[in-house]
């Protein structure tokens, strides 16, 4: 037994480089880890500033200085967080309010509907059983009341929190921006100069990463706004709140639309029941997946990374299950992170070697 691990730690582990990319990774998981909460304001400034060096690249392509295109692209980020605060988010969350005041009146037509199972198949469902349905579904709506108000009553140390992220988050963001490059020189100093491997994930990752971050939040937006104007036309209510959910989806592959079908259903057959206008809005909604399936991630990713379902679905319920709604929206890059590392670990090139002498 060993043998076997030794001659395993030998096989990968016996290149310096590699040793030094597992500490680094093994120290990089430990800050997350211990320091994560404490370092989230400076963690979002380096997500945000990462996503928003596409478009400063491109205004410095357009011979425009380092330091205005920063300041342009900086300009727009405060324009898109301020039209998130007091637009989007105010909306979304009156629906929300007036979606849970509407609860009880859904309430009592689901138990409406239910009741009249038992009396059309008697031989699959009684009343008994039905009624413990309801029961159970009373009891779940108590408890999420008991959530809301206890939500608002620590809201007070949320909002100070926002606020303090309102404040650094923009500032750091600023300063990754604009001294970016020297920082990540100063960073580099730090690291041997024999880092082929290093550079090898890095080259692998650099634009597939920006490309995959940048283009699902081009989606989420582009999603959400199609859904809500779509819902408008079609009168369905909470339309924002509704728009909101469909467009955060999309984090979710292959489970999200799935997922979020539901309330979208839900909604539309209690306001207009099995009518035409249920059937229009199914067929619409329908549509907008369509497009997003087969023309919109096409589009925005078309170098994207090669991962199997069954890896996606994975990553998801790990990286989801361990950081919430940042581990979701990261969860096929750190997947992606995580390829790279193999492909480039030096074992690659002892099998090789292994399989030409033999």
């Amino acid at each position: 037994m060993r043998k076997i691990f030794s001659k395993w730690v030998e096989r990968y582990f016996s290149d310096e480089e590699a040793i030094l990319l597992f500490i680094l990774l093994a120290a990089a998981l430990l800050v997350i880890l211990t320091l994560g909460q404490a370092l989230a304001p400076v963690f979002s400034g380096i997500i945000l500033a990462f996503l928003m060096q596409g478009g400063v690249n491109r205004l410095k392509q357009l011979k425009i200085p380092h330091l205005p295109s920063v300041i342009l692209v900086f300009l727009a980020f405060i324009g898109c967080v301020a039209a998130l605060l007091f637009i989007v988010m105010p909306l979304g969350w009156r629906q929300s309010v007036n979606l849970f005041n509407e609860l009880p009146r859904i309430m009592s037509q689901i138990q409406s509907v239910l009741l009249l199972l038992p009396e059309r198949y008697p031989e699959f469902i009684s009343e008994t059983r039905v009624l413990e349905l309801i029961n159970l579904a009373k009891s779940e709506l108590s408890q999420m009341g008991q959530w809301v108000v206890t939500f608002s009553l620590n809201s007070l140390t949320s909002i100070m929190a926002l606020l303090i992220y309102l404040v650094l988050v923009p500032i750091l963001v600023f300063f990754f921006l604009k001294d970016g490059a020297s920082l990540s020189r100063w960073w580099v100093s730090f690291l041997p100069e024999k880092r082929d491997m290093m550079r090898a994930v890095w080259v692998e990752m650099d634009d597939q990463i920006a490309n995959y971050i940048r283009g699902k939040a081009i989606e989420i937006v582009v999603v959400g706004v199609v859904t809500y104007i779509t819902f408008i036309l079609l009168g369905i209510n909470y339309a924002a709140l509704l728009g909101i959910l469909v467009g955060l989806s999309v984090l979710i592959p292959y489970i999200g639309a799935a997922l979020v079908t539901i309330p979208v259903a839900l909604i539309a057959f209690f306001q207009w029941g099995w009518s035409g206008d249920f059937m229009y809005l199914m067929i619409a909604y329908g549509i907008i997946q369509a497009l997003d399936g087969n023309v919109l991630v096409p589009l925005l990713f078309s170098e994207a990374v090669n991962l199997h379902p069954v890896a996606i679905i994975v990553a998801v319920l790990v990286f989801g299950g361990l950081w919430g709604f940042w581990g979701l929206f990261f969860a096929i890059p750190l997947a992606t992170l995580f390829k790279a590392i193999i492909n480039a670990w030096p074992k690659t090139k002892m099998l090789a070697s292994e399989e030409s002498s033999t």
